[in-house]
C-alpha cells in the first residue's frame, strides 16, 4: 500500500524544519513511535523528507514496551513493509509503576517521563544524536493553557531544546493541527494504538481530566475565533518579557 501525505503535511513539515534547524546534515535522529496517528504521521513525513532534502540525514524509529505484554505486530509489519528501520525497546517502566504509583498522583506525568527518558537511553544505544517527539500546535496549545490555569505558569512546547543529557530533541510536528494528522491515518487506512495501549489504563485510579477540559475549552473557543491557533502560534514567537511581572526586568 502506498502512503500518500498531503502537500500541507510536507509543506509545513519543510517550513517548520527551516525555521527551526531541527533536522540538519548528518543526523542520526530517534523517532518515537507510539503507533498513534501522531507518530504514524511524523515517520512517513521523515521518510518522504530524506527522499526530498538537499541533505543525508539517518532516523530509526523506537517504540518502547512497558513491559505489560504489549502486542506490537501490526507496527512491525507497517514498519516492514514501508521499509521504516524499527525496533521495540523493551522497559519494566509497568512493574516499576506497580510501587510507585500509590505514592506519585500524576501518574500520566509518572509514565511521560519514564518512556521520555527510556527513549533517551534508546537513543544513546543506537548512536542518535537527536530524539524526535510527535507534539503538533494542538498539543503546545493545550499545554500552554494548562499550565496557565492549573499551574500559574506561561509554558508550552518548544520545537527544540536540548536535554540535560546532551541530546538535542525535536518536534518537527509542532505546527500542524491535530485534526491534519487524523485525516493522514483515516485517508491511509492506517491502524493507530490509542488510549488502550496507556499502561495507566490498567490502574484503579481516577483518570485525569485537566487535558480534556483544556481541550474542550479550546474547541469552543476556536468557535468563536476561527484563527485562534494561527494567532497562538504567532503569539509563541512574539513574547514581550518586559509586559509581565518579572521583578527582575525593574532593577533598572
Amino acid at each position: 500500500m502506498q502512503i500518500k501525505l498531503s502537500k500541507k503535511i510536507m509543506s509545513k513539515l519543510g517550513k517548520t524544519n527551516a525555521e527551526f534547524n531541527l533536522i540538519e546534515e548528518g543526523d542520526k535522529i530517534l523517532v518515537g513511535l507510539s503507533g498513534g496517528k501522531d507518530s504514524l504521521t511524523m515517520i512517513h513525513a521523515m521518510k518522504e523528507q530524506q527522499r526530498r532534502a538537499p541533505f543525508k540525514f539517518e532516523f530509526i524509529a523506537v517504540t518502547v514496551s512497558y513491559g505489560m505484554g504489549e502486542n506490537f505486530d501490526k507496527l512491525v509489519s507497517h514498519c516492514k513493509e514501508h521499509e521504516i528501520q524499527h525496533v521495540i525497546y523493551d522497559t519494566q517502566i509497568y512493574d516499576l509503576a506497580e510501587e510507585k504509583i500509590r505514592k506519585n498522583s500524576s501518574f500520566c506525568s509518572f509514565f511521560s517521563r519514564m518512556r521520555r527518558g527510556s527513549l533517551y537511553s534508546a537513543a544513546e544505544k543506537y548512536g542518535c544524536n537527536k530524539v524526535a517527539l510527535g507534539h503538533h500546535m494542538d498539543d503546545a496549545c493545550e499545554s500552554f493553557f494548562m499550565n496557565f490555569i492549573y499551574n500559574g505558569q506561561l509554558r508550552s512546547l518548544a520545537p527544540k531544546y536540548r536535554a540535560e543529557n546532551g541530546l538535542i530533541v525535536i518536534r518537527p510536528l509542532i505546527q500542524m493541527r491535530e485534526r491534519q494528522l487524523t485525516a493522514f491515518a483515516l485517508d491511509n487506512n492506517i491502524p493507530t494504538i490509542g488510549d488502550e495501549s496507556c499502561p495507566s489504563m490498567r490502574f484503579d485510579v481516577k483518570m485525569p481530566y485537566a487535558r480534556a477540559r483544556t481541550k474542550e475549552m479550546l474547541k469552543s473557543m476556536e468557535k468563536e475565533f476561527p484563527s485562534l491557533f494561527t494567532s497562538l502560534n504567532a503569539a509563541f514567537k512574539n513574547i514581550s518579557q518586559e509586559s509581565f511581572f518579572d521583578k527582575e526586568k525593574f532593577n533598572i
